[in-house]
Formats: structure tokens, C-alpha cells, sequence
């Protein structure tokens, strides 16, 4: 029996709830459909990934406790080079006695490629700080923007009161979205209520989902089950409705899966395929197209860190090749991609205001 996927079904109530015209990119379906056998010469084959590269990178998620970027300059120096044009760096694991001192070392540092933006720790679950840190009391207007980086577990009207002050004070926040998805619909109209209540009506702050996209999935379920799955259908209808909201967009990081980022064979070059990185290059874009209906391409961010959630290893070097070569096989455009993997970032932390 064949392994390659059948067509996407369109998402449910996809059409329903949203509002307003809107035009979704429109994906091949060659990259989900197999050829038929006797297919003449004229079926439309797959871009070639080896041909497809960002003109340049900017990494939206480098976690780097302290502010040390070593490890992240060793996995990615060979794939990246000179294309390496910032890093949004997370103190994620960093003691709250240290924050102020890391960011500190950061803007001095004159590190190469140049750091875009800080993520610094905070909490949803205490509520608006009554006597935040210097570094919280207002977005700074120069050098490298501070973005808040939280960790949504569960609504609660804490965590609702902790965005609204982030987010009418003008900051980016980024939220880790670390509840259980797979747990049901429930789940999600959580997470929707959250949003819904913690924003205000009028604001200058950003929102940045991360652990979405791809978001945490069972390897052990098979693709064609997955296809038909409640919980990738929720995913499906789900992204749709984020699509709703002004000012957020998504980070495409290594996912929760409970198992290694893959790379290529020992010895082969880095755009060679394992069978472990076909079964993933498979899987993630399925839960790319959606996000591409959806969001479309400008909404998309690329971080080559895990989430703290993740217990698994994760080269940064071998996401990068793993992602743009998904990107690649689904068929965008030049601009696309290059927005993805680094316009976008410039965008959103470019300026908080």
C-alpha cells in the first residue's frame, strides 16, 4: 500500500467563521496526491527543495539561557553562513535574578548576525505585576525590542488580566501554548476564550503563538489516521479561527513529538533523506496547509528552538534543512519563502508599536 497522503479535506466550518473575504494561497495538489500509475510525462512534479533557499535567515526562537549563543552558532554555522541575518534570542532558563544583567550583556555585545529582539520571562498566572522589573515597566525604543514570553497552560481570569496589561502597555508577547491540544475541542475553546477576553479592544501589542505549528502530535498514529483524526480536523478548524484575530501570527519550531528532530544520514550531505525525515516532512505539511489557508504566508515565523514543553533533542542545523525543505516542497514562491524565514520576524520585531 502506498505511504503517500491523500488530498486535505477542507477544514471544518473553515468558510463559516470567517470573516470577510479572503483569498488562501493555493497549495499543488501534487504534494499530497501520488501520481497515478501510466501518468503521462506532463503530471507536475515536486519543486526540488535543493533549488529553493531564503535569501536570508532571521531565527525568531535561539533559547539561550544567559544569553550564551555558542551552541546555536555551532549547529547552524554550516547551513546558514553569511545568510544569517539575526536571531530573536529567549532567556528562557534564565533566574529572574540575572534577566536584567543577560540583557545587559546582549546589547553590548555586538554579536554577529545582530540580535532583533529579547525574550524575557513572564507570568500569566500572577495577573498584571503591580511593580514589574525596569525592563517591564515600557517597550524600549532602542536596540534590541524586549518581547514578554509567557506559557499558557489554562484560562484563568489571572492569565487574562496578565495579557491585557502586556499587550495595552505595547509589548509583543509571546505565548507558548502548552495545554493539551489533543485533549479535545474543549481544549482549543479554551484557548480561543483566553484570547477573546484577554484582548483588548484597542491596543499596540502583538501576539506570537509558538507550539502550534507544528503542533504536539502521537508519531505512533499513522498519517492516513491522522488525516481523519479528531484531533487534526480541531487543528484544522481551529487555525482558522486564530486567523480572526489582528496582530497574531505563529512560530513554525521543532515540535513536540517526543522524539529527535531528524537529520541526514551520517556521512550524507544535509539534504539527504532518512525515512524517520520523509515521515516528518510528510506529516508537518500537513499541518502547514492549513496554516498557509489560513494565515497565509505572512503570518509565519521560523524559530529553530523547541519549546521548554519538549524533552527531546533538537539540532537547529537540521530543523532549518527540515523546514525550508517543507516549505520548498509544498510549491511557494520565492517571496514566500523569504518571508517565512526572515521578513516576517523583521516585521513583527522590528518595532513594538
Amino acid at each position: 500500500m502506498s505511504s503517500e497522503l491523500s488530498p486535505i479535506p477542507p477544514s471544518p466550518g473553515f468558510g463559516a467563521r470567517r470573516k470577510g473575504p479572503k483569498a488562501p494561497p493555493k497549495l499543488p495538489m501534487s504534494v499530497f496526491t501520488p501520481p497515478p500509475s501510466g501518468t503521462t510525462n506532463g503530471f507536475p512534479l515536486q519543486p526540488d527543495p535543493s533549488t529553493m533557499h531564503p535569501k536570508e535567515v532571521v531565527d525568531a526562537h535561539v533559547v539561550a539561557p544567559g544569553g550564551d549563543l555558542s551552541k546555536w552558532s555551532q549547529e547552524t554555522s554550516q547551513v546558514l553562513g553569511s545568510k544569517a541575518a539575526g536571531v530573536v534570542v529567549s532567556l528562557s532558563g534564565t533566574g529572574s535574578s540575572e534577566v536584567e544583567a543577560a540583557i545587559a550583556s546582549l546589547r553590548s555585545s555586538g554579536t554577529q548576525p545582530p540580535i532583533l529582539a529579547i525574550l524575557v520571562p513572564f507570568s500569566l498566572d500572577q495577573g498584571a505585576p503591580s511593580d514589574p522589573p525596569a525592563y517591564l515597566q515600557a517597550p524600549n525604543t532602542s536596540g534590541p525590542t524586549i518581547v514578554l514570553s509567557t506559557v499558557y497552560t489554562r484560562y484563568t481570569p489571572k492569565s487574562v488580566e496578565a495579557l491585557q496589561w502586556a499587550l495595552e502597555k505595547g509589548f509583543i508577547v509571546d505565548v507558548d501554548i502548552e495545554t493539551n491540544l489533543r485533549a479535545g475541542e474543549g481544549a482549543w475553546e479554551d484557548l480561543e476564550e483566553f484570547l477573546v477576553k484577554a484582548i483588548p479592544t484597542s491596543h499596540r501589542g502583538k501576539i506570537i503563538l509558538s507550539n502550534i505549528l507544528p503542533p504536539p502530535d502521537d508519531l505512533t498514529l499513522p498519517i492516513v489516521k491522522l488525516l481523519t483524526h479528531s484531533t487534526y480536523q480541531d487543528y484544522q478548524a481551529q487555525t482558522a479561527a486564530l486567523s480572526l484575530y489582528a496582530n497574531l501570527s505563529v512560530k513554525f519550531t521543532p515540535p513536540v513529538w517526543g522524539s529527535p528532530t531528524p537529520g541526514a544520514p551520517e556521512g550524507g550531505p544535509r539534504t539527504a533523506d532518512t525515512l524517520d525525515k520523509k515521515e516528518w516532512k510528510r506529516r508537518i505539511k500537513m499541518y502547514i496547509g492549513p496554516a498557509l489557508e489560513a494565515l497565509g504566508y505572512q503570518r509565519i515565523l521560523f524559530g529553530s528552538s523547541p519549546s521548554p514543553s519538549s524533552r527531546a533533542q533538537s539540532n537547529a542545523g537540521d530543523w532549518y534543512e527540515l523546514a525550508r525543505e517543507s516549505f520548498a516542497e509544498l510549491g511557494l514562491e520565492q517571496e514566500d519563502i523569504d518571508a517565512v524565514f526572515a521578513g516576517n520576524a523583521k516585521s513583527v520585531y522590528g518595532s513594538s508599536s
